[in-house]
Parts: structure tokens; sequence; C-alpha cells
């Protein structure tokens, strides 16, 4: 049965002061709209899940592996699964991703990793 839903109406996590998101989930794949401030860091960290990351405005560094990649409004990082990563916000961003399997993580609020705890 498909779903229809609304930014608007989707609840607004504040995960800490610098970032926020929004979750939907569907049986196989879970889409995040995440806006981050500039300076924000995600801290390394890695997961069974591929990720789909397109960011919308702004941009983030990516560090993965030790390589540094800049991906800027209208661009796309495909980031498989197992591959440890961070993130560093260079300006005000709003980022879509997309986790395949959901990030159970998420779901459960045990990503402490975001929390900052």
């Amino acid at each position: 049965m498909e779903k229809h839903h609304s930014w608007e109406k989707t609840e607004v996590e504040q995960m800490n002061p610098l970032l926020t998101r929004q979750l939907i989930t569907g049986e196989q794949v879970m889409l995040a709209r995440i806006v981050l401030k500039k300076g924000c860091v995600v801290p390394t960290h890695h997961h069974h899940n591929e990720q789909v990351s397109s960011i919308i405005e702004g941009a983030l560094k990516f560090t993965l592996e030790g390589r540094e990649v800049t991906v800027r409004a209208g661009e796309v990082l495909c980031i498989p699964p197992n591959v440890p990563h961070m993130a560093e916000a260079l300006e005000d961003t709003l980022a879509l991703d997309v986790f395949t399997p959901p990030r159970q993580d998420w779901l459960d609020k045990t990503d402490y990793y975001l929390r900052g705890k």
C-alpha cells in the first residue's frame, strides 16, 4: 500500500545544536532530510546500510577511508556498506540521504554519534 508524506508534517528531530533530521521509512528503504549548519561535523562511523547522499543546498566534505570528497548542491555521493566515513558542513547544507535497508539505529534512537552522547 502506498504512503503519501509531507516534510511539513514529518517530525523534526534536533540531533544536536547544528543538525536536524526528518525520516520517512518504507519496507526496505529510508529517506532522511538532513539540515546541517556550517561547521557541523558528523563523526566517523560506518553501517551495513548502503547510503546515497544528495546535496540539495550547500556543501559537505566527506572523509572516506582517508580520502576527502567535497559534494556540492546538485551532486550525489554513493557510499557502499561498511565504509567508515565522516562529514563536515562547509556551508549551511540541506541533504537528502537514502539508506537501504532502513537504519535501525536511527529508528531505535541509538545513534549516539549524532546525539553527542
